[in-house]
């Protein structure tokens, strides 16, 4: 049977296959199609265009089967010609119709990623051991996705921790409802988390009275912004006092839903197996899935 959307919503498999209710999927064709479609009449009618609007051949596949079929290829991330035998067209038309849908999708994302408001959410009440930290924060963290080995600059994407040729990106989690309120430019594996955080000028775009958390990769945060914490250190030739593994293990129940976030986006395979298309693209593929990943937790907390 080839793949087309209304065969699949009829099937268990629609879930498997993209990551999404079929109910999250419609809301997102309702939103995404007409956007995709005025994007692609902008480019046929744009002035250096040599070829009259109509010529050429036609996509074998409606809006939402491309939306359907880009949606596909971020959570299973198989091959052109993979993609192509299962929707049945050709591997460039299935590239074509993905490059079409891509940047719908990664704003879509982007608008689905909403800092918190500290006149409306609810802080937590913490122990008095984390007085010191802020009581509405962002929960910061950083992930790597391996790489084909690059032609030049090689060293420059080589991961020590990861030994291996990697690109990274930092995301930022809603510590009260766990949804992604923001995705970083992707960059090479070799750089710092805190180098990537003063890059991404993150902590200057949280609202007043939000503060950021992070891991050990994050020691110096407050010198970024006041209102960042992390983890206490272990004392160079000491043992770590217990107040510090306390503070520590109290910390890190905040930071868990960061690594919960992150799971999320990685259960999509665009982003989890060995990149094979450009890097320049990677952080589009990150955000588009960050949406997805969004519209699932609001689609989950409404029911």
């Amino acid at each position: 049977m080839i793949a087309r959307l209304a065969n699949l919503r009829k099937h268990a498999v629609f879930g498997s296959l993209t990551g999404l209710t079929v109910a999250v999927f419609d809301g997102l064709v309702a939103e995404l199609v007409p956007l995709i479609e005025a994007a692609h009449r902008k480019g046929l009618e744009r002035p250096d265009r040599k070829r009259a609007v109509g010529g050429g051949d036609n996509f074998d596949l409606s809006t939402a089967d491309q939306l359907l079929l880009t949606v596909v290829w971020l959570r299973q991330y198989p091959t052109n010609e993979a993609l192509g035998f299962l929707f049945g067209v050709s591997d460039s038309t299935a590239s074509r119709a993905r490059a079409r849908c891509l940047p719908a999708l990664e704003q879509a994302g982007k608008d689905t990623m909403r800092m918190p408001d500290p006149g409306a959410a609810q802080r937590k009440r913490l122990p008095a051991l984390l007085a010191d930290t802020p009581g509405l924060a962002v929960v910061i963290d950083s992930f790597e996705q391996r790489t084909q080995r690059p032609k030049r600059r090689q060293r420059a994407y080589y991961s020590g921790k990861k030994k291996a040729h990697t690109l990274k990106s930092q995301v930022a989690v809603d510590e009260e409802s766990g949804r992604i309120v923001d995705v970083s430019d992707s960059v090479p594996g070799r750089w710092a988390d805190l180098k990537l955080l003063k890059r991404s000028r993150l902590m200057g775009r949280l609202p007043a009275g939000v503060g950021g958390l992070g891991d050990l990769g994050y020691t110096g945060i407050r010198d970024v912004h006041p209102s960042g914490a992390c983890p206490r250190r272990k004392p160079r030739g000491k043992e770590r006092p217990p107040e510090d593994r306390k503070y520590n293990r109290a910390f890190s129940r905040r930071r868990i839903i960061v690594e919960h976030g992150i799971g999320r986006l990685r259960r999509f395979r665009a982003v989890a197996h060995v990149n094979r298309h450009r890097r320049q693209g990677h952080a589009m593929r990150v955000r588009a899935i960050a949406g997805l990943v969004n519209r699932m937790l609001d689609h989950r907390a409404a029911n």
